[in-house]
């Protein structure tokens, strides 16, 4: 599929645009410059021709972050991977000194490249361009990526450079394509997450740092391992509500909360090296709260009681992590080193058990063998207040749609009365179904119905029948 790379200074709509052409709201739009520093990357649905767009970092600027060089770096990798780029200057400051650098670097580009004059929202505004005919790219077009002014011009723009390169097959096939397992890497900031993703793709997809709050956008990264696809979602690491100091950290928590909600398994990212903290665990909550699939990673466990060998290392760890994430207790981990690419193949290893795992949902007779089973073994106690005993009398397993990749089943109890079920034995039938039934890494979601016993009761039939 072509890609078509947006590039430009600071502050100058890419965003704005990438969002647009893509359709939904992916990149985050923010007037602070440099809001966007990693390359993002997701389908056209604006163009006739498919085509992938990566958005990427604004580039000069002199964002005082000290992201500079490194976003540099993103675009270009960009502009070498592209088939087309889109140039995107702002017509209300005019032609600056980077507009002028960037126009010189990018006329030594392999593909071609696509001057995009942005907020241009009325008529006077295109008098802007005779300062742009001085950079010497030809091809030039005005739009306003936030009010959509002249958008269907750019687009056939973009499918005139890209059509030739894509056959009515391949775009049959592209647009059909699964984007196979979506992976969610969530954690605290500077957990490792973008690392372990480089360390997985084996490519420096994303920006890593030391400072923490690198990753601001969910980034979408298809990747294949071993036959099975994969989209990588690199997020943004969740802090506390009391430090987001902007509104681009509130927006970057909302993304990656979004992220978790839609992904198909959640890749909780720990700092071992660190241990466990109180944000790691309201991650953690969020997840089970979504009721997600999960997979633990212990990230940095290279640094982890390094004089120790490693199997005692390792039960040290499971300790510390079944102790920390108690409700998480379905979750597997792995113990890797991001850094080094140690185990970090175990990571999407343990993901496809996890897939695999999770297709074998029990049938109707199966359940409910397996849960009157726990009933007999365990009877429920009686109810001091209602004076009587929960009674199971059918069980069943629906799926949601939404978890057609990793399903994840929710058990309808019905029952007598559903006042009847304790806590602690709710706890117990999930256990007595999971040592039935192992699915590692998924959650087990009851919900307990009350119905009436002749609802369920075969009718008798008439004497001499």
């Amino acid at each position: 599929m072509p890609t078509v790379a947006i590039v430009g200074r600071p502050n100058v709509g890419k965003s704005a645009l990438f969002n647009r052409l893509a359709g939904r709201k992916i990149a985050i739009v923010h007037d602070q410059p440099g809001v966007t520093r990693d390359r993002i990357a997701a389908p056209s649905k604006a163009t006739q021709v498919p085509c992938t767009l990566i958005d990427t970092g604004g580039i000069g600027g002199g964002i005082e972050d000290g992201f500079d060089e490194q976003v540099t770096i993103e675009a270009d990798i960009a502009m070498q991977t592209a088939d087309l780029i889109l140039f995107v200057v702002d017509a209300h400051a005019g032609l600056t000194a980077t507009d002028q650098a960037l126009a010189q670097k990018l006329r030594k580009a392999k593909p071609p490249v696509l001057l995009v004059i942005n907020k241009v929202d009325d008529d006077k505004h295109e008098r802007s361009y005779s300062d742009f005919t001085r950079l010497g790219l030809g091809n030039s077009v005005f739009v306003s990526a936030e009010h959509g002014r002249n958008f269907g011009v750019l687009c056939d723009e973009i499918d005139a450079v890209i059509s030739p390169l894509v056959s009515e097959n391949e775009a049959e096939a592209v647009v059909a394509e699964e984007i196979g397992i979506k992976l969610a890497i969530v954690g605290k900031p500077n957990a490792g997450k973008s690392s372990l993703v480089n360390a997985i793709l084996k490519d420096e997809r994303t920006i890593v740092s030391d400072i923490a709050g690198t990753t601001r956008d969910a980034v979408d990264l298809p990747y294949t391992f071993e036959g099975e696809k994969f989209t990588l979602i690199d997020t943004a690491g969740l802090r506390p509500r009391a430090k987001r100091d902007n509104s681009v950290e509130v927006f970057s928590a909302m993304r990656t909360e979004k992220a978790v909600r839609r992904a198909d398994l959640c890749v909780l990212v720990i700092d071992l090296a660190a241990g466990i903290t109180a944000m790691d665990r309201k991650v953690a909550q969020l997840i089970m709260e979504e009721k997600k699939p999960c997979l633990i990673v212990l990230n940095k466990f290279d640094l982890f009681h390094p004089g120790a060998n490693r199997s005692a290392r390792l039960e040290e760890a499971t300790t510390h992590v079944r102790n920390e994430l108690f409700f998480l207790h379905y979750a597997p981990f792995v113990a890797c080193s991001a850094k080094t690419g140690g185990s970090v193949d175990h990571v999407l290893r343990e993901a496809l058990k996890i897939k695999k795992g999770a297709q074998n949902i029990p049938g109707t007779g199966q359940l409910n063998r397996i849960l009157q089973g726990a009933f007999e073994a365990t009877p429920p106690p009686i109810d001091n207040k209602l004076r009587k005993r929960l009674k199971l009398y059918y069980a069943t397993a629906a799926v949601e749609e939404k978890y057609s990749v990793i399903p994840v089943p929710t058990i309808v109890l019905f029952v007598n009365d559903k006042r009847l079920m304790a806590q602690s034995y709710e706890s117990y039938i999930v256990n007595k179904y999971r040592a039935a039934h192992p699915a590692p890494g998924i959650p087990v979601i009851l919900s307990v119905r009350s119905r009436s016993r002749k609802e369920w009761e075969p009718r008798q039939k008439p004497q001499g029948h």
